[in-house]
């Protein structure tokens, strides 16, 4: 490949750096995950404005309301949408994980879409970690927009 092509913020890590792995079909389950966080909240995955900055990086705020046992804040019929709502999103966020050997293929992914059973909580994939999840168990950091004072030593 000689040049990146594609939407920004569909587009997956690694075609912009190699630090993440290689180009493979991998970058297209990343592309494929972030519609489907797309398609749970009817909005793009970057706010063009401020004004929710809290929700300004969808994808991170998602996965900070699934982390904490929230309801994802959208409006939808039955009991059984939500659900369905939940699973796209929990999907969605197994997709856009930043190293592509941490992604499942897109037979998982169908998989997991089709499957009845519960799904588990990705690991983090906005911590700061290296390839197939070697620090999964850090905590969601939450989005914060403020500078916070650093102490000086003497």
């Amino acid at each position: 490949m000689t040049t990146a092509r594609g939407t920004m913020g569909y587009i997956a890590p690694e075609v912009f750096s190699r630090n993440f792995g290689n180009v493979s079909y991998k970058s297209d389950v990343y592309s494929y995950g972030m519609v489907l966080l797309e398609m749970v909240g009817g909005r793009k995955n970057i706010s063009s404005t401020t004004e929710n900055a809290p929700e300004a990086y969808y994808p991170e705020w998602i996965y900070n309301l699934l982390e904490e046992g929230e309801d994802l804040r959208i409006h939808v019929g039955e009991e059984a949408d939500a659900k369905i709502a939940r699973r796209l999103a929990i999907v969605g966020l197994w997709c856009i994980q930043w190293h592509p050997v941490d992604r499942p293929s897109m037979k998982g992914v169908v998989q997991m879409l089709e499957g009845g059973e519960n799904l588990t909580m990705p690991p983090n994939p906005f911590a700061s970690q290296g390839p197939a999840g070697t620090s999964a168990s850090t905590p969601a950091r939450r989005l914060n927009l403020q500078l916070e004072p650093i102490a000086e030593l003497e």
